[in-house]
């Protein structure tokens, strides 16, 4: 993906990964799930991307894991269905797939699951025979450089967040159709990444990232109310609050982006990455002071959370 706010260098070592399906590992050749299975036939499931950095003893660490975990078993809760493994068990498999890849520095994984495989292509839950389908993919990815110091561009679309009671945007679900709409008009229009408005036409976030701008010296974030509770977007409220940085989740709309003088994307994937252009404007040309600030801060956060180890 050379045109995408996660586009990342080439790397070998991803044609001969081991990834792990529900506990087994498997060449990446070799790994597969039915064709009846929830995911594939109606996106029932949920997800976690999970950043990998190495630890103090060399072994790889993965970043927040703990609330990557909540969020995951939430979301199984919410759709009501019953993980068969605890969240010790998940760990385990985690890092045992880590360990059979030498998987312990510049490593994305993608963790899915599933409701199960079905008795039958249909929608209802109760067609499921099966436990949840767990897919763990390790890949060794590295984010091009320069997105980070050059600056990504966005485009406002018009496919929304919509309210929870038609799909809650809260809800990390392998459905993902209105993002992927979004992202769809923004790579059209040449973008790297959607802008998408909440349903009074505030700014909500973007189709896979968060979206942050500063006006006058201010951080400025969406309420969260029409966005996933993002795992990086919470790590940096955090630590530019503090730092002693005035960091707000509040309504605003696209004059105040358009005006702002810089903005920037969150994501367990790359970080903190600037935002150089919005819909034609241009923001800043590169990374801002603040964004620089709260890049280094974050690195910092992530030494000390990978300092714990496994």
């Amino acid at each position: 993906m050379t045109h995408s706010t996660h586009a990342y260098a080439p790397d070998a070592r991803n044609a001969s990964i081991k990834i792990d399906v529900n506990g087994e590992l498997f060449p990446r050749e070799e790994a597969k799930v039915s064709v009846f299975d929830s995911g594939f036939v109606l996106g029932d499931g949920v997800w976690e991307g999970l950043r990998v950095h190495p630890g103090p003893d060399g072994k790889g660490v993965i970043a927040f894991l703990d609330r990557h975990l909540k969020r995951l078993y939430d979301g199984a809760k919410t759709l009501d269905f019953e993980m068969n493994v605890s969240k010790d068990v998940l760990r385990e498999r985690l890092y045992r797939c880590l360990d059979a890849n030498d998987g312990h520095d510049g490593v994305h994984i993608r963790l899915m699951v599933s409701r199960g495989v079905k008795a039958t292509p249909y929608q209802d839950p109760r067609a499921t025979i099966t436990p949840p389908t767990i897919v763990i993919v390790p890949e060794f990815k590295t984010p091009t450089p320069d997105t980070a110091a050059a600056g990504a561009s966005l485009f406002t679309v018009h496919v929304r967040r919509g309210y929870p009671d038609v799909q809650d945007q809260k809800l990390n679900s392998h459905s993902k159709l209105n993002c992927i709409m979004g992202c769809i008009q923004a790579a059209k229009a040449g973008a790297d990444e959607a802008l998408m408005l909440d349903p009074h036409g505030f700014v909500a976030t973007c189709n896979s990232t968060h979206f942050f701008i500063v006006r006058d010296g201010e951080i400025w974030t969406s309420t969260g109310d029409y966005c996933l509770g993002g795992i990086t977007r919470g790590v940096i409220l955090e630590i530019a609050r503090a730092g002693g940085m005035t960091a707000r989740e509040k309504t605003f709309s696209l004059h105040d982006v358009y005006g702002a003088e810089e903005a920037f994307i969150t994501g367990t994937f790359a970080g903190v990455t600037p935002v150089g252009e919005v819909d034609g404007r241009r923001i800043s040309d590169g990374r801002g002071p603040v964004v620089t600030q709260l890049q280094g801060l974050y690195r910092a956060r992530i030494e000390e959370e990978v300092a714990k180890g496994r």
